[in-house]
């Protein structure tokens, strides 16, 4: 007899957490950042929820579970894991039909033979990309979320890297299991979803869908601690120090124009070099907060350890 997966309505909802691993995830940092969000949203003031970089997402569930604004503007440049949040959003169910074929078949291949799989998914996603319109809703975008979500699972790190011809290309993780199929997840994260708008745009699109009575969280490719450090291509364009002063100028921009609240990650380059001082003067005049974080500086993982992180708020900390 094969493995039985559960398709059960759980007894309670669980709350939604990331349904992929997301590199610079926030998942461990979350009890941290409670002590930085601004009164306004605690208080219920803000209604509304606008994240540019959203990546794994761990923070808009987060703050959805707790606060509940009433509006979600959600957003990133990755062209797949968008659609993959759209997917979830609107044909979980469906969704969830092939994440339990693709978990039957990883479980069942042996071990020996499952970077043979991996490969082959991995080839079948990056074939298939130049049949996908991702600008509508379609019945193949199914089947692609099901890859994505498979290749995150099971690939090392859960990175996702696009190299020069927009090819995925990060290799087997040699994981004997992994969580493929998690309908109780995937159902807690359509629930959450439902009040969001979610769209492939770049950060800077969110101007419009900003209002003195909304949150931005901004968590953009990190500026690197080292050159072995840099994990910004997983949009298959580099990040450098010239993006992350534009991004600097948009947030002036916002606070000036719109008097949202607004909240900004970043690395700390304290942690490497004290006398490096990029953030402070791209964010003169603006409030300094360091959390700490396990991370790895380099992408050997030598480097694993506690280091800060930056958060820049346009808001005093009470």
């Amino acid at each position: 007899m094969g493995t039985i997966y559960n398709r059960e309505m759980p007894l309670m909802i669980e709350k939604a957490k990331p349904f992929v691993k997301w590199v610079g995830g926030k998942s461990q940092l979350l009890e941290q950042f409670e002590h930085y969000y601004p009164n306004e949203l605690k208080n219920g003031i803000i209604n509304n929820y606008v994240e540019p970089f959203l990546g794994g997402g761990a923070l808009y569930f987060s703050i959805m579970e707790k606060y509940k604004p009433g509006n979600a503007h959600l957003s990133d440049m990755n062209h797949d894991l968008i659609l993959t949040y759209n997917v979830i959003q609107k044909k979980h169910e469906a969704l969830l039909d092939f994440l339990e074929q693709y978990q039957r078949r990883y479980d069942e291949t042996a071990i020996d033979k499952r970077n043979e799989l991996f490969l082959a998914i991995r080839k079948q996603f990056n074939e298939q990309r130049s049949g996908i319109n991702y600008k509508e809703l379609a019945e193949n975008w199914i089947p692609r979320a099901t890859q994505f979500i498979f290749l995150n699972k099971t690939c090392f790190n859960g990175l996702f890297r696009l190299n020069s011809k927009g090819e995925f290309n990060v290799p087997f993780g040699k994981y004997k299991t992994a969580n493929i199929f998690d309908p109780d997840n995937i159902k807690a994260v359509s629930a959450t979803l439902q009040n969001a708008e979610i769209v492939q745009a770049e950060y800077s699109d969110c101007y419009k869908k900003v209002d003195s009575k909304t949150f931005v969280y901004f968590d953009p490719p990190y500026r690197p601690l080292s050159q072995t450090s840099d994990f910004t291509a997983y949009t298959g364009e580099e990040w450098t120090d010239k993006q992350q002063l534009e991004l600097a100028i948009f947030f002036q921009k916002l606070d000036r124009e719109k008097g949202a609240k607004l909240m900004l990650s970043n690395s700390d380059p304290a942690n490497i070099n004290p006398d490096d001082t990029f953030f402070e003067k791209a964010y003169r005049g603006y409030n300094f907060f360091r959390v700490s974080a396990n991370r790895a500086v380099n992408c050997k993982g030598k480097g694993r350890g506690k280091i800060n992180e930056l958060l820049i708020t346009n808001y005093v900390k009470e």
